[in-house]
């Protein structure tokens, strides 16, 4: 029998690919606009794709393939992975690679949902949230590694080709899945268990939690790039090194919460929740000077990305019996904060209250997102 090591591995590659191509866009905008003859706006429309495919596919394709063995589900949704990504190389037109863009977002939440289930089901129950943080790893390895690599491909031998080596990390995790992750049936085949899940008050809550606490995270990030250049005063080209400076605070905090969650669960998310507020009120102070900026840039992806395996445990435990459809859920959690944050930080600066204003909106957000998990937890005692 092989290792949990090299299951969780296998499905790591698979997070590490979904999250190469969630974030890659960013850096191919300039050279798709210029392929397609549209805006560079326009063509971030192609972001906004995936997003949509993400929200939507979370809980449809877990609900529908809720009867399935879970590996079976996992090489399913790689594979429509891979089939988007080799439709967006082959993109004849902006609409097809807009329409391939939303194919590939369908399975990120699905593939996440079943991902953590199946990781928490191959170690003891005290190791389960450190199991999803080394899946989860490879989501943060790819904003350290991943991304850059493919932007530099892209640059050397086109877009298309940045999509193509998706495309073959997509068919490296279908056969590392199917290799290396033992088969497990589902715990409870029935749709009806799993939407039953959602009539308990504590996994809306812990998907609230989820949205606020990441709206706070994407708040800030959204608008990085112009806070980075205008106030801490760092060049354009210094952008790179600082997008990988935050993925490594994604790396490190998602390890590190992943083993606190295992220890105490609540206490863990009250401290990380607290210090992700705590961390960007001083964001918008320290964002003057370079050095502080670059350090609480870091402590952002830590404190934030510590949360991630916290979440997705609670919401496994409060949809305790037919956790799938919820712990697939988040991820659509996770992308409506995205859009959340990253609209309330914009009203920010439009309503004139300086470039480092959506730390102050990330803060709030982040306390909202700690008043709520401390509601769930005095609900737990109450028991």
């Amino acid at each position: 029998m092989r290792s949990p090591q090299v299951a969780l591995f296998a499905l790591a590659v698979g997070a590490f690919g979904i999250g190469s191509t969630e974030f890659v866009m960013m850096g191919l905008l300039p050279q798709v606009a210029a392929g397609f003859d549209v805006t560079i706006p326009s063509a971030g429309y192609l972001i906004s794709a995936y997003a949509l495919g993400v929200v939507l596919g979370a809980p449809l394709l877990t609900a529908a393939t809720v009867r399935w063995p879970r590996r079976t589900v996992l090489m399913a949704l790689m594979s429509m992975f891979t089939v988007g990504n080799v439709l967006a190389a082959a993109a004849p037109t902006y609409a097809t690679l807009l329409a391939a863009r939303v194919l590939t977002g369908l399975p990120h939440g699905a593939f996440f949902g079943v991902g953590s289930v199946v990781a928490a089901g191959l170690v003891p129950a005290e190791r389960r949230s450190t199991a999803i943080a080394m899946m989860f790893a490879g989501l943060t390895v790819a904003n350290v590694l991943g991304v850059p690599a493919d932007t530099a491909l892209s640059q050397h031998f086109g877009w298309r080709a940045t999509f193509v080596v998706l495309a073959g990390i997509g068919v490296a995790a279908i056969a590392a899945i199917a290799w290396l992750v033992p088969a497990q049936a589902p715990d409870a085949p029935s749709l009806r268990r799993e939407l039953a899940a959602f009539g308990r008050a504590q996994v809306w809550l812990a998907l609230g939690v989820c949205m606020l606490g990441f709206g706070g995270v994407f708040a800030a990030y959204s608008y990085i790039e112009p806070m980075m250049t205008y106030v801490a005063g760092y060049s354009p080209g210094a952008t790179d090194f600082l997008l990988a400076l935050f993925g490594v605070g994604l790396t490190a905090g998602n390890l590190v919460g992943g083993r606190l969650a295992d220890r105490a669960l609540m206490p863990s998310l009250y401290a990380a929740l607290g210090g992700l507020a705590l961390v960007l009120a001083l964001f918008v102070f320290t964002a003057h000077h370079a050095a502080s900026a670059a350090v609480t840039l870091f402590l952002v992806g830590a404190t934030g990305m510590a949360c991630v395996p916290m979440i997705q445990t609670r919401i496994m435990d409060k949809a305790r019996g037919a956790p799938t459809l919820a712990a697939a859920a988040t991820h659509s959690a996770f992308n409506l904060a995205n859009a959340a944050g990253a609209f309330l930080g914009g009203r920010a600066i439009h309503a004139g209250l300086g470039w480092t204003s959506p730390d102050w909106v990330g803060a709030i957000l982040a306390c909202a997102g700690l008043a709520l998990a401390v509601v769930s937890g005095r609900l737990d005692q109450k028991r």
